[in-house]
């Protein structure tokens, strides 16, 4: 099953079509590439843009810094501050677990100044002393990833200045359906989760399990695995034992996706599973044009973190920014389509 997959979606209809038609604007596909192509349309969705040069001072507080898919977040945070000539301030706790080390730096960027804080929380919860304390400084909150529980918030009278929405509930579902055609919608399936309680892995997990059960196929196991690439192995190694007929396997991540590939190889049954990750990183790209991994979900995580600093310069600014909406494209790589992107990131 690893080699020649025939892809169920092709860029641009592999592009989620409620996510990514807003972003289309007046493009030429054939100058761009596709990741220049999401890029120019974010900015005119974006638009007014922030004034240039205005010294603004920005922090983020992003959830893991070892992590692929947050560094590039970081690259996109950092480019958008350097073009329109802002401070930024980008942290990250000890571990992606750390969410009282999180809370703490929350606190410390709030004291060190800053006019807009974008955070992408732990829990649900584990921020929300502080967005409250950055109401009560007139300090922006642009809130990105796991959304904090509304109704916790509001008993503080606290809130966010907007939640930057991304489908991880799609990203999920559009896995698992690759797996479902790939299969024929026959046979067993399973599911290797992120953190239990965050909103990204719960909605991924979700997403691959209404599809799954939809398409009516057998979820032997569900494995909160907490985006930990050895977490993953040992799942992926107990559920192959019990299951040896298995025919797909559904994972939160691309570190947990070719974990789960690794302990497919050591029995030599990768090429009767099919393995699909979610975001796009250099290790899966290698991976999927090798022929050892058959899918990715891909984001942008860059453009996510240019997008949020550029929301919170438009909030320090006065702007209004409460219909930024959803803005995040999404697409399967596979082998016949992994070519095209190259310049993703």
């Amino acid at each position: 099953m690893k080699k020649n997959l025939l892809s169920k979606f092709i860029l641009c209809g592999v592009l989620s079509t409620s996510v990514f038609m807003p972003l289309m604007g007046n493009l030429n596909a054939e100058e761009q590439s596709e990741f220049e192509k999401v890029q120019t349309a974010l900015m005119e969705k974006l638009e007014p843009l922030p004034q240039k040069d205005k010294d603004a001072q920005v922090a983020a507080i992003v959830s893991d810094l070892s992590n692929e898919f947050w560094v590039t977040e970081s690259e996109g945070m950092k480019a958008a501050a350097e073009e329109f000539g802002a401070k930024i301030d980008i942290q990250a706790p000890e571990s992606h677990t750390d969410a009282s080390g999180q809370l703490d730096i929350f606190n410390t960027m709030l004291s060190k100044g800053a006019q807009a804080i974008i955070t992408s929380p732990i829990t649900e919860s584990n921020l929300i002393p502080g967005i409250v304390e950055a109401n009560n400084k007139g300090v922006k909150v642009i809130n990105s990833g796991t959304k904090v529980k509304e109704d916790l918030l509001k008993e503080q009278n606290g809130y966010v200045d907007i939640q930057l929405e991304m489908d991880f509930y799609g990203q999920g579902k559009l896995a698992a359906e690759y797996i479902i055609e790939k299969t024929g919608g026959k046979g067993k399936v399973a599911v290797l989760a992120g953190n239990e309680g965050s909103t990204n892995g719960d909605g991924r997990r979700d997403g691959a399990l209404d599809a799954f059960k939809e398409a009516g196929m057998e979820v032997v196991q569900v494995v909160q695995a907490d985006w930990d690439p050895q977490k993953a192995f040992e799942a992926t190694a107990n559920i192959i034992q019990a299951n040896p007929d298995i025919v797909g396997i559904a994972c939160g991540n691309d570190d947990m996706g070719l974990a789960a590939v690794e302990a497919l190889e050591e029995k030599d049954m990768n090429d009767q599973v099919v393995v699909v990750g979610v975001d796009f990183t250099s290790q899966a790209k290698e991976a999927i044009k090798e022929g050892k991994y058959d899918a990715s979900v891909a984001m942008s995580p860059y453009l996510g973190g240019k997008q949020a600093v550029i929301i919170a310069l438009k909030a320090i600014e006065g702007q209004k920014i409460d219909d930024a909406g959803e803005t995040s494209p999404m697409a399967i790589v596979d082998s016949k389509n992994v070519d095209k992107f190259e310049d993703w990131k």
